[in-house]
């Protein structure tokens, strides 16, 4: 008989390996480097991939990075960061860098961190001839950028579990896509981890929460809507949509001839 703790810790790993089946997102020979910010989804992420590197099939290397942003007044536990590593069988590198909020107005400050941050990443993956680079986005965080680009870019589109960085000869892996944020919650607390204090100057700035409070009112109308809005992102009716603008200017066009 399982318990509840090892039941989730099961699902866990249960839709760990289905998106990494479902997406090809491992293949054998690869060299991935995991993207560690000390949070309870990257050592999540860290843990399971650590764990599936040591089965025979596929073969593949893992290792780790955490990048620490100089100018940000908050640091995390690096020596926890490489116990916890080292704990699991990865080797991690830490590294440093910064940006200049005052360098692009048209570009809030939270991106012009990440991208440095993932600038850093891509760098020292290149250095190491790594060929893919994991990161710890779940299912939730999916949507939230699903409803973000819908309701202020009118547009249908979000992080896809597999990117192919061709600029940067990169490939962006994401093996937690089909976890809830709930069920990484509850794996942190069974597995003890220490979770970073992190007190950003520029988390206030994003409407990416209030975009989760409507990803959990969805929830609690239907409590499929999350396992429906990612079914939505594959079951596209054009029939049903309006034409695109193009289409309806060639649409246009024709019946004007025909007259």
């Amino acid at each position: 008989m399982h318990t509840d703790e090892e039941r989730l810790l099961q699902r866990v790993r249960q839709r760990f390996n289905k998106a990494c089946a479902d997406y090809h997102l491992i293949a054998d020979g690869d060299r991935i480097l995991v993207a560690v910010s000390g949070g309870k989804d990257s050592l999540a992420l860290l843990q399971l991939l650590g764990e599936r590197s040591r089965i025979l099939k596929p073969h593949f290397e893992v290792r780790a990075a955490h990048v620490i942003m100089s100018n940000i007044g908050y640091r995390s536990d690096v020596e926890y960061l490489k116990r916890f590593s080292e704990g699991v069988g990865v080797e991690l590198d830490v590294l440093e860098t910064s940006f200049d909020p005052t360098t692009d107005k048209r570009k809030s400050p939270c991106f012009l961190c990440s991208w440095n941050r993932r600038k850093a990443l891509f760098e020292h993956a290149k250095s190491l001839h790594f060929n893919k680079i994991a990161l710890g986005h779940h299912m939730d965080d999916i949507l939230v950028t699903l409803l973000m680009n819908m309701s202020f870019q009118g547009a249908f589109g979000t992080m896809p579990p597999l990117l192919k960085m061709d600029k940067f000869e990169m490939t962006l892996i994401r093996p937690l896509c089909r976890i809830a944020e709930s069920d990484l919650r509850e794996m942190s607390r069974i597995e003890n981890y220490q979770l970073q204090q992190r007190v950003c100057p520029y988390e206030q700035s994003s409407f990416r929460a209030d975009i989760q409070d409507i990803l959990a009112r969805l929830e609690s109308l239907s409590p499929d809507a999350r396992y429906n809005l990612w079914a939505s992102m594959t079951n596209i009716q054009e029939s049903l949509l309006p034409p695109k603008e193009e289409e309806k200017q060639d649409t246009s066009t024709n019946a004007h001839k025909a007259l």
